[in-house]
């Protein structure tokens, strides 16, 4: 099985890897994740992936192979607004504030590399995710836990989150930050096979 180079530093997505049995390497992508004014609210994940694809292929020393590069980008999408990752406890504490009581949608844009053929394919998987309604003691008390840091929109749906998690209507590996299926649906695609 030929290694796959993810463009992402996440935790989540290296033990979703890691699961799969697929080897890989982390190689961190350097660049604006500012996401222009022309992209469409729900394209912005793929679009933020196939940026990090892009700079982590431009960033490998001239003249080597590139086997696979894999990035992907998670957003929560609620109404019109977008969430990353707060930046704060603060930020953390007015995100769940905002999402408590509510169905949102949890958006990953995947971007796979090919260097075999030197072509890029991309998808979006979209998971609907409905919060309980939180008093602020509750919100106060689960950004306190930390995990709101490094997750989009302020929680992680694999821990202390799920108490507040009241229906998912997608996969929840999406909500973690790698969609398997769809994944798995690319890589296939692609020739990439799993199966040894």
């Amino acid at each position: 099985m030929d290694p796959i180079i993810l463009a992402s530093s996440s935790p989540r997505r290296q033990e979703i890897l890691t699961s799969l049995g697929i080897p890989f390497q982390v190689v961190l992508p350097d660049f604006d994740e500012k996401i222009p004014d022309d992209i469409e609210t729900e394209d912005a994940p793929e679009y933020l992936a196939s940026r990090k694809v892009s700079a982590v292929a431009h960033a490998l020393s001239s003249g080597a192979e590139i086997p696979w590069i894999l990035g992907a980008d998670t957003m929560i999408l609620s109404g019109k607004k977008l969430y990353g990752k707060p930046k704060d406890p603060d930020e953390a504490v007015r995100f769940l504030t905002e999402l408590q009581g509510k169905t949102h949608k949890v958006l990953t844009g995947l971007a796979l590399y090919n260097g075999n053929i030197h072509y890029v394919s991309n998808r979006t998987a979209v998971t609907k995710v409905t919060f309980a309604k939180m008093s602020k003691e509750e919100i106060d008390w689960y950004v306190s836990t930390g995990e709101w840091h490094g997750a989009a929109g302020g929680y992680r749906i694999q821990g202390l989150a799920s108490c507040f998690i009241k229906k998912i209507d997608g996969t929840s590996s999406n909500v973690v930050g790698l969609p398997i299926f769809e994944l798995y649906d690319m890589l296939r695609e692609q020739g990439y096979s799993l199966i040894k």
